[in-house]
């Protein structure tokens, strides 16, 4: 990581907690003065450990950044794995008595996260190099990957390819969803197809209408598009995250599957990193976002097929061949209306019973 002396707006929380009555005045000063990176790292080097939430080893290669994080500052490392709800309901109710110190969850958990003001904020060196949509503007979330809905196709049970959901529904392949409502992946595959067909993140009806159709011709199918469904033959086209579907393909037969963003749009999400506002081990934390939002960082999270948020980054070729590449996601986007998704998902699972497992039922 290329580390350069920068004064960050951030401040040491507790660094000198437990000192002595005369370590008071140092305690002042720390708190008002803005670190340097170098004495972040000094600081988290003392702390010698990090604890995460939903940041377990075989998500997005974790595994490969605990290492490094190990071998080069001497972090030790637990994490509990669990949802992005789970993860801010646990920092707001341990409040000082904090057992976690970062967390990683989906991007429409950043503002959640800010608002329950459990939150410490932290701009990394790379911070300019973020797009603007994908962070807080005073550094309490940073999006470290992304996840962009995309088809998975097998192959040998699909003879003409879709690449567009215009395609797609042209097309007399049948389609795998997974529980509208229920599972994000899916409901967000629907919002995807709002955006390609017309549609937005107040108005699904185009996407609604569009799996409608599908439905009537006996043409889509509401069970879990899962490694084992695609591994026995039971998926010819799903709706996947892109880092599932390339994990997947290269998981069962990379010859087999074909991974594409669909061209004429899908919705581009991902996971952020929140630093828990009464975290133990505040500066290895500070650290471990830096380091994932560095270019070795985000080469670990490639490498588990997670798109860095970084475009600059250079990743190794072998790297860059499990990956899809940037053209494809010319045409997709992200959420720019949280209040208008968040009233149409709250309504999504039951306009999917009435007007598209209606018509699947018939």
């Amino acid at each position: 990581m290329n580390f350069k002396k920068v004064m960050l707006g951030v401040f040491a929380i507790g660094l000198l907690a437990g000192c002595g009555n005369e370590k008071k005045e140092e305690v002042k000063v720390a708190t008002e003065t803005p670190m340097t990176l170098e004495q972040i790292i000094e600081a988290a080097k003392k702390e010698g450990e990090v604890n995460s939430v939903g940041m377990p080893d075989a998500w997005a290669n974790w595994k490969g950044t605990w290492a490094d994080l190990k071998e080069k500052y001497g972090l030790n490392h637990v994490d509990t794995d669990m949802s992005s709800a789970e993860e801010i309901a646990k920092f707001k109710a341990e409040g000082e008595n904090a057992t976690a110190d970062i967390g990683d969850i989906g991007y429409e958990f950043g503002t959640v996260a800010k608002a329950q003001n459990v939150t410490l904020p932290y701009k990394p060196t790379t911070w300019d190099e973020i797009p603007q949509w994908a962070k807080d503007p005073e550094g309490h979330w940073v999006l470290g990957y992304t996840g962009t809905i995309a088809f998975i196709v097998n192959k040998d049970l699909v003879t003409k390819i879709p690449t567009s959901w215009k395609e797609l529904g042209e097309s007399d392949a049948k389609v795998t969803i997974g529980p509208v409502g229920i599972a994000s992946q899916a409901t967000n595959s629907v919002l995807a197809a709002a955006f390609a067909l017309g549609g937005d993140e107040g108005n699904i009806q185009p996407a609604i209408d569009f799996f409608g159709k599908i439905a009537e011709e006996g043409r889509l199918l509401s069970n879990d598009p899962s490694i084992a469904a695609l591994e026995k033959g039971e998926v010819e086209v799903a709706l996947v995250w892109d880092f599932n579907g390339l994990n997947y393909r290269d998981q069962i037969d990379r010859s087999r599957f074909e991974v594409l963003i669909p061209s004429d749009g899908s919705l581009i999400s991902g996971y952020a990193t929140i630093i828990n506002k009464y975290a133990k081990h505040p500066n290895a934390a500070k650290l471990t976002r830096e380091f994932i939002l560095s270019d070795e960082g985000q080469i670990n999270l490639a490498i588990g097929y997670a798109k860095p948020i970084r475009t600059s980054v250079q990743l190794p070729e072998e790297v860059k061949a499990k990956l899809l590449p940037n053209e494809q996601y010319k045409n997709a986007r992200p959420v720019k209306d949280f209040d208008k998704w968040k009233k149409t998902s709250e309504n999504i699972a039951q306009m999917w019973q009435e007007e598209v497992v209606f018509k699947m039922n018939k």
